[in-house]
């Protein structure tokens, strides 16, 4: 059986609602982050809506990171490279500090050598153990580049700025470090870690969830569409459901899957 095909709007409607969803992503990070650290004053009486911001921020923080994916794939506006540069270059910045061409070129790394050995997402010594395998994912990208710039962000805010530091932790930190987590579980561990029980199916040794379409946009913005992923890289994080639905990820199709990068 040959690979499923999977036709994308034209380039001018791919980017006009990659750009568009971008925004609405990228815009509700920065307002509620905004918002969070020179508008809202935390106290035990809001604690409970504290928390839910915390929640709302960190699922928009994953969603931050995926728009940045797309920007390295060309997949959020399609022939605008520089476009996508830019976007990713300042959101993953803003993110934690991360070098966007960094990240990018250890990401097409990690396509070419998926789960094995040189693969900057696998740790091929720890392949079934999720916490040393976090830790490993987590030193990786999490560099000194990350740490100053983070611990520049908390100083401004609290010792010049007069931001409380446990609203600090509850608002910045916390969503920050936990969309971390909430990425690697979803978007690395489900799909790339070994289990007897869910072999691999071909050589991007990668699987595939079974969320409803909802639950894959709550869990981590479609990314645990991995395997449709994997296989068509040109689809972006809003039309992986579409992919997933015409098969592109199916198990008994063979591996003659599209090159797009």
């Amino acid at each position: 059986m040959t690979l499923a095909r999977y036709t994308l709007p034209d380039r001018a409607a791919q980017g006009a609602i990659g750009l568009a969803l971008a925004a609405l992503v990228a815009g509700g990070w920065l307002a509620i982050h905004f918002y969070a650290m020179f508008v809202f004053e935390l106290t035990w009486a809001n604690l409970p809506f504290a928390l839910v911001l915390a929640v709302v921020q960190c699922w928009l923080s994953v969603g931050v990171f995926i728009v940045c994916h797309d920007a390295m794939h060309g997949s959020l506006a399609p022939s605008r490279p520089k476009l996508n540069t830019a976007i990713g270059t300042v959101l993953s910045f803003l993110y934690a500090g991360f070098t966007y061409t960094r990240l990018r070129d250890a990401h097409h790394a990690h396509h070419r050598m998926a789960g094995h050995e040189g693969d900057p997402d696998f740790d091929e010594n720890n392949p079934a153990d999720f916490f040393r395998w976090y830790a490993t994912f987590f030193r990786r990208y999490f560099g000194w580049q990350s740490l100053v710039f983070v611990h520049a962000v908390v100083g401004l805010y609290w010792l010049v700025l007069g931001v409380p530091m446990v609203q600090i932790v509850v608002l910045y930190g916390a969503p920050a470090l936990l969309s971390s987590l909430q990425l690697f579980y979803f978007g690395t561990w489900r799909p790339h870690h070994h289990s007897t029980d869910a072999p691999f199916v071909d050589r991007h040794n990668a699987r595939t969830n079974d969320y409803g379409t909802l639950a894959s946009l709550a869990s981590c913005f479609h990314f645990g569409y991995h395997l449709e992923h994997h296989r068509r890289p040109d689809v972006p994080w809003w039309a992986l459901p579409g992919a997933k639905r015409a098969g592109v990820g199916l198990v008994e199709q063979d591996n003659r899957e599209a090159t797009a990068s």
